[in-house]
């Protein structure tokens, strides 16, 4: 199989000649947007990113495999996909731990207020906060209850949280408390003290937290989006974030990169941070033993 592997891959000259010796003949191209090095017809696999954003995934006539180096589908033409029968996965788990540790990292810093003391010590100032959280005991609201879902829960409930779980296909997991449809959302968000967002963007869920839905989350709750910046209404959350929500940490935003002039930015109950959440020293391992046991099901 001859199998186009882009830069979203950050891969090393082994790990290509892992995926030759199952076979297959490598074709390197570094940046999604370039002109691809050989004609698309010739390509039959592909590991990628956004490369169909870039490339009419039509003029890719013999392709019959797909690997996606994210956890998201949005970015491909789902359903040419299923027209042709073309065999899609993506980064099941591969990042679910960073991002995982992300959200925890995120609502200490909002509970223990990271940027009061950030800013005293910049000015060598001796300045107490009698107003700290505990995450003792705090009730979690965790809407998509897949693998990055679930590694939240789990440290979550390291920490003697409560968690629970919003999903489109309830079930009994152990790492839950309780699990609600989505048609239930309204009542999980009346409990929470802490909403994390892992779902998936899709037509159904884009703009799903809109002005409505923030407002039946409680007052001084903290939202936290490791999802897509798409299934929250900035400006709903803009208003909410000055009323009575506590505070955000938004790793992924509607609009990338986020404009100067946003007004999140200078929020200060907000924690921003560039679509990283997903960044660790592990990721390479992960996303190299997933890949590799995807080419063999092919």
């Amino acid at each position: 199989m001859k199998i186009l592997v882009t830069g979203a891959w950050q891969c090393t000259p082994e790990q290509l000649d892992e995926i030759r010796c199952l076979g297959n003949e490598v074709v390197f191209m570094q940046n999604e947007k370039d002109e691809l090095p050989v004609s698309p017809s010739e390509i039959e696999g592909a590991i990628c990113n956004g490369l169909f954003l870039y490339h009419d995934i039509k003029e890719f006539t013999a392709l019959k495999y797909i690997q996606l180096t994210s956890a998201g589908f949005d970015r491909v033409p789902m359903e040419h996909v299923k027209d042709k029968n073309i065999k899609i996965f993506n980064a099941r788990g591969v990042y679910s731990i960073p991002m995982a540790e992300f959200a925890v990292a995120g609502v200490l810093q909002m509970y223990k207020q990271s940027k009061f003391f950030a800013l005293h010590q910049a000015e060598h100032k001796w300045v107490k906060h009698r107003g700290l959280l505990e995450l003792y005991n705090k009730h979690v609201c965790i809407v998509g209850c897949g693998n990055v879902g679930t590694e939240c829960a789990k440290r979550f409930n390291a920490f003697g949280c409560v968690a629970f779980g919003v999903d489109l296909y309830p079930r009994v997991d152990e790492n839950y408390t309780e699990m609600y449809s989505l048609d239930e959302l309204d009542k999980a968000l009346s409990k929470a003290d802490i909403v994390i967002l892992t779902l998936p963007l899709t037509e159904e869920t884009r703009h799903l937290f809109n002005g409505e839905k923030l407002s039946k989350m409680k007052t001084g709750a903290i939202l936290v989006n490791i999802a897509r910046g798409a299934v929250v209404e900035t400006s709903a959350l803009i208003e909410a974030l000055g009323g009575h929500l506590g505070g955000a940490v938004l790793d992924v935003f509607e609009e990338e990169p986020l404009g100067a002039g946003n007004s999140l930015w200078g929020m200060e109950n907000v924690i921003l941070s560039p679509h990283n959440s997903f960044v660790g020293d592990g990721n390479s391992d992960r996303l190299q033993d997933c890949i590799l046991s995807n080419i063999r099901k092919v």
